[in-house]
């Protein structure tokens, strides 16, 4: 319980802060969790790779979730 509030209080800090980037979606719960296990849990190639990783995936979330949005407007 503890862990997930931390994460909730993150995100929203994060939210807050700044917005995302454009083509990105902001940081979520599950995404600042993976960040921090893959930077605590093993031996990473380094910081910044875990960086560019987290703005891919936020990227790719945002086209999907944009492509999803697009084809349930044009349902009937």
């Amino acid at each position: 319980m503890l862990a997930c509030a931390f994460l909730t209080v993150a995100a929203a800090t994060e939210h807050t802060r700044q917005p995302a980037p454009p083509e990105q979606i902001p940081l979520t719960r599950n995404e600042i969790a993976r960040l921090f296990t893959s930077w605590t849990g093993q031996p990473a190639p380094g910081p910044q790779h875990l960086l560019q990783w987290s703005e891919w995936r936020r990227r790719h979330q945002h086209r999907a979730k944009t492509s999803h949005y697009q084809r349930q407007a044009r349902t009937p």
